[in-house]
């Protein structure tokens, strides 16, 4: 065995259960000191969210060697797929759907900014430094062997950023990323979202100001946050047991028929199609295929449903919170997967992706300001985008845990058209090369 590999960096904390126990006691440390209502703690939390350190610790610690990545793995994959589907059950399940709706086109119109901001801002990106550094980009005298283009790996890039983790596998089968690449764009892609995640959470404390920038008008949003606020004083009461087993109950049957029919939607709805075919292509890029795809709408749906009957009563007993838990739990374990130091591992295609993003993010306040919306649907609008269903209502709930729902309802159109805007930004960035 090479020195290399006995020399290799063990995790201070091998165990899945210790290292939940650590964020868990991270996420409390962090909401007992912005409850401090004078002090440090108090003068720091007005400038930086409780909701980025949330994120921000797990991912130091994580840097810093203390979580194995098979524990971060693990633990993410159980917020993901189990605390994901029910806070956004429990959270939908209070909201006002009707003011929902009422929030208006901005709300679209700043979502289709940022899918064009991903489409445009790649070849841009592979432009400017087919410029300065063509090597990057893989512009050379040389042949680039198939499976190794940097515009072709960087499509997969653009699948994630657009609609998710599907249509970033469906790109790298697409074109015949190989693995090295894929994952050499996979890191890169999670760096520079995670970066954007960073400085949207901390606008968000900031989003008064830049709404005055912007000239914007948040009245619908904010007419949503006095309603929701206005019924919740108006009927709130303290939980018993009962209530919190109710809740939880709940809660997870509809995670449970999630996964069920997550299980079996996808199979029996591209089998009722020719493999191959334009239907099959078409329900594939959509989402349709798609595991996680089919359980968060089956929550989305469920919550909708039933919030128009007497269980949206449920919140009364405060459900809302309970999935206002599950997302902060998330948040940390999204955080554990963060590695600082990747970013000088590989730091040609981290600088592409960063230049890239810059565009994604100019576009989206150039519209905004144009059409004079609130930075609330710049954040949510990019994430539903950038980071999907898994993150864009973490950023929604940060403003308020009402428009949670928001969120969810954006990342589905990220669904939609997640592929076919890869495949636009693909045939650009190959153009600009000449590949």
């Amino acid at each position: 065995m090479a020195i290399s590999e006995t020399t290799e960096k063990v995790a201070f904390i091998q165990s899945d259960a210790v290292a939940f126990g650590v964020i868990m006691a991270v996420l409390g440390l962090i909401f007992f000191t912005s409850s401090r209502k004078q002090g440090f703690w108090h003068s720091f939390y007005k400038h930086i969210p409780a909701l980025l350190l949330c994120y921000f610790v797990p991912g130091l610690l994580n840097t810093l060697g203390f979580f194995d990545k098979g524990s971060a793995d693990n633990i993410y994959y159980i917020a993901s797929r189990y605390l994901l589907p029910a806070s956004l059950f429990l959270l939908t399940l209070s909201i006002d759907f009707e003011k929902i709706i009422g929030l208006g086109w901005r709300a679209v119109a700043m979502f289709f900014a940022g899918t064009v901001g991903v489409i445009i801002g790649g070849p841009l990106a592979v432009l400017i430094f087919a410029m300065v550094a063509p090597e990057w980009v893989g512009i050379t005298d040389g042949v680039v062997p198939k499976g190794e283009e940097i515009w072709a790996g960087l499509a997969t890039v653009a699948g994630s950023w657009i609609g998710g983790g599907a249509n970033q596998a469906s790109m790298q089968v697409l074109y015949d990323v190989s693995d090295t690449l894929f994952g050499t764009m996979a890191v890169m892609d999670v760096l520079v979202a995670e970066i954007w995640m960073v400085i949207l959470l901390f606008l968000i404390k900031k989003s008064d100001s830049v709404d005055r920038w912007l000239k914007a008008d948040n009245s619908a949003i904010e007419e949503l946050k006095v309603t929701v606020e206005k019924y919740t004083k108006e009927n709130e009461r303290i939980p018993n047991l009962n209530d919190f087993m109710m809740i939880l109950g709940l809660g997870f049957a509809i995670v449970a028929l999630g996964h069920l029919i997550g299980n079996w939607a996808p199979g029996v709805i591209l089998a009722s199609v020719e493999e191959g075919g334009t239907a099959y292509t078409v329900f594939k890029n959509v989402g349709f295929g798609s595991h996680f795809f089919w359980m968060i709408i089956t929550a989305t749906i469920a919550a909708l449903i039933l919030s128009r009957t007497k269980v949206r009563e449920m919140d009364h007993a405060g459900s809302s919170k309970i999935g206002s838990v599950f997302i902060y739990v998330l948040v940390a374990a999204i955080g554990m997967k963060m590695d600082l130091t990747k970013i000088f591992e590989h730091y040609q295609v981290f600088f592409i992706g960063i230049v890239w993003m810059i565009i994604h993010v100019a576009i989206l306040f150039i519209v905004a300001k144009l059409i004079r919306a609130p930075y609330f649907f710049v954040a949510v609008g990019s994430k539903a985008n950038i980071g999907g269903a898994a993150s864009a209502p973490v950023v929604a709930s940060a403003f308020h845990p009402s428009l949670a729902p928001v969120g969810v309802l954006l990342a589905i159109l990220g669904y939609a058209v997640g592929s076919v805007g890869a495949i636009l930004t693909a045939i650009m960035m190959r153009a600009v090369v000449g590949g």
